[in-house]
């Protein structure tokens, strides 16, 4: 099986027809290079805004509401393409207005329509205190032809415990999209989603946006590269770096997977974090002890 990260840059569309013809280029290019499993990043639909006038596309709670009104064409676009190549396809996320407050969502597709959704669990200090995105539906896993598949959205992947509840559901691999506007949060993301890896001894797929955003300033600067890992151990990489693309370079990441390979280093590999993982509560439920020391 053969995945794919996009690298994704955003762009400014005339009509909803350029941004089609966009999405069908990079489906069919990753449908080229074999992938069967396409991860779109966190937020790439804010292109979408581009398709208004300025005056919203640079308004911060206007932009949302001018995505999210795209969502029914975009789920069309999205399944005809994946009924097409018989594809499995996470496109990039949206806001989606289901009560007052948007929540952060990536809807996954198959061959047959859509096969469901996830929300984003954890809010950025952005989302939380300036746009006022809200957190959504909880955490589910996909069960498909090509594995058990997780999503935690670019933030959530810094969290161990939410990984943790996908993988005890029995993920095998996890998608993390993500939309981050320095190096420096690109590189938390990266390092969560590898360190994600390592615990659920699982494939961990990172696509995140690239490059500028003069349009709309909630996604104005994108720092990022595509990469998919997996645990550094037997049957995998030692580095856990299966594919990566190069910062700020657009394009795919692809690489290709066994689900037998997360199966077997989960059984024999030289460490078992995926079994040892419930020890830890019982070792950091004991009282911490506190040596004190004097300075000589």
């Amino acid at each position: 099986m053969i995945l794919a990260a996009a690298a994704y840059p955003l762009s400014s569309l005339v009509d909803f027809a350029e941004y089609a013809d966009k999405i069908t280029i990079w489906v069919e290019d990753a449908v080229a290079l074999g992938a069967r499993l396409l991860v779109f990043p966190e937020y790439g639909s804010m292109e979408l805004t581009s398709l208004a006038s300025r005056a919203i596309s640079e308004n911060l709670e206007a932009a949302l509401h001018e995505v999210a009104r795209h969502g029914p064409a975009v789920d069309a676009l999205h399944c005809q393409l994946a009924a097409k190549h018989k594809l499995y396809i996470l496109g990039a996320s949206a806001p989606y207005f289901g009560n007052a407050r948007p929540t952060n969502r990536a809807t996954f597709y198959g061959p047959s329509g859509i096969i469901g959704h996830q929300d984003k669990q954890m809010m950025t200090r952005f989302e939380r205190e300036t746009w006022d995105v809200v957190a959504g539906d909880p955490l589910q896993v996909f069960d498909t032809p090509l594995g058990k598949i997780g999503v935690l959205i670019c933030y959530d992947s810094e969290f161990p415990l939410l990984a943790r509840s996908l993988i005890e559901a029995g993920a095998q691999i996890i998608l993390v999209p993500s939309c981050t506007d320095t190096l420096a949060g690109y590189t938390r993301v990266k390092v969560g989603a590898m360190a994600r890896a390592l615990e659920g001894q699982c494939v961990v797929v990172h696509a995140p946006t690239v490059g500028f955003c003069d349009f709309c300033p909630a996604v104005d600067e994108n720092v990022g590269a595509a990469a998919i890992y997996g645990p550094s151990d037997k049957g995998f990489p030692e580095t856990g770096i299966l594919a990566q693309t190069a910062v700020n370079q657009s394009g795919w990441a692809v690489a290709e997977i066994e689900l037998a390979a997360i199966d077997a280093v989960r059984a024999t590999g030289s460490v078992f974090n995926h079994q040892h993982w419930p020890e830890q509560a019982l070792r950091a439920a004991q009282p911490v002890q506190i040596v004190k020391t004097s300075l000589t």
